[in-house]
């Protein structure tokens, strides 16, 4: 059983995760000691302990409360299919889950894939997408080196991860379908106590005000003041912008948040209405 005063949080200890799922950790103010090849650590200033584990075997760990939580992909999480709750997408980690096929494949829609042999490590969210589409194909489980299955006479096509779509491209690939679009989200096991609760709130609160940050810029300029009421309608801000008087007579300083989503927009806008000297900072932490 696990301690009531800690919670454990099993992470990838090595690939494409490890690293992200450090660095979110430490900026939620989360000091681990990794080390070299170690499979358990302990946080210096939180109640947590670290399980540094096989990607597959994170859902399964979680599932059977040896760790409380988990990062894992959603790609892992889905194939497992195991029974865990997911808390929170986190936003780094981002892929595909894709067909593909020979690049002078005559491809011209779903239904081509009829009949083909089609070779991948994700035979579970593969035969869901097949069945969904009505498609009737032939799946060859294979573990690594998916990619090569067309050209040694394994596979017609394949079905596996795709970022840059690099990896395809020198394998003489071409992306057809993409059935999965997935990232890291944390997990949780469905059978914790109040205690681990309570903590797993806390992360949650640290993790929600560094994504917050990363989606927002705060910027500071100068605003004429016959201008001020326009630039203040401009700008969104959490509540309202502050507004301080400079020592130039005329002018005020203002200070937003700004989404990242409208920020060019908004600066755009900003300058034809006279505002000068915009700088951008970005933000470390944001509560609301």
């Amino acid at each position: 059983m696990n301690s009531e005063k800690k919670i454990r949080i099993a992470i990838q200890k090595s690939g494409r995760l490890y690293e992200d799922s450090i660095r979110v950790l430490k900026e939620c103010g989360i000091d681990i000691n990794t080390g070299i090849n170690k499979l358990k650590a302990e946080a210096y200033n939180f109640p947590m302990e670290v399980l540094f584990l096989r990607d597959d075997d994170i859902p399964q760990y979680v599932q059977d409360g040896v760790a409380d939580i988990g990062i894992v992909g959603e790609n892992v999480l889905l194939e497992k299919n195991k029974d865990v709750k997911i808390v929170e997408h986190l936003g780094f980690g981002k892929c595909r889950l894709s067909i593909a096929v020979p690049k002078g494949t005559n491809y011209k829609s779903i239904s081509d894939l009829k009949g083909l042999k089609i070779a991948t490590t994700y035979k579970t969210i593969l035969s869901k997408f097949l069945k969904k589409e009505k498609i009737d194909a032939e799946i060859h489980e294979i573990s690594g080196s998916v990619e090569i299955a067309p050209s040694i006479g394994l596979a017609d096509a394949i079905c596996d991860l795709v970022s840059s779509g690099s990896t395809l491209f020198m394998n003489g690939l071409k992306e057809v379908e993409v059935i999965l679009r997935s990232e890291a989200v944390l997990v949780q096991s469905k059978t914790l106590g109040k205690s681990q609760l309570q903590l797993v709130e806390k992360l949650m609160f640290r993790l929600n005000a560094v994504k917050k940050s990363k989606k927002n810029k705060y910027i500071l300029l100068n605003a004429p003041n016959k201008k001020l009421n326009k630039i203040i309608s401009i700008l969104p801000g959490m509540k309202s912008p502050t507004v301080l008087p400079l020592a130039e007579k005329g002018w005020s300083s203002v200070h937003s948040v700004v989404h990242e989503d409208e920020f060019w927009e908004i600066i755009a806008a900003l300058k034809e209405n006279g505002a000068q000297g915009i700088l951008v900072v970005p933000i470390e932490k944001m509560i609301i």
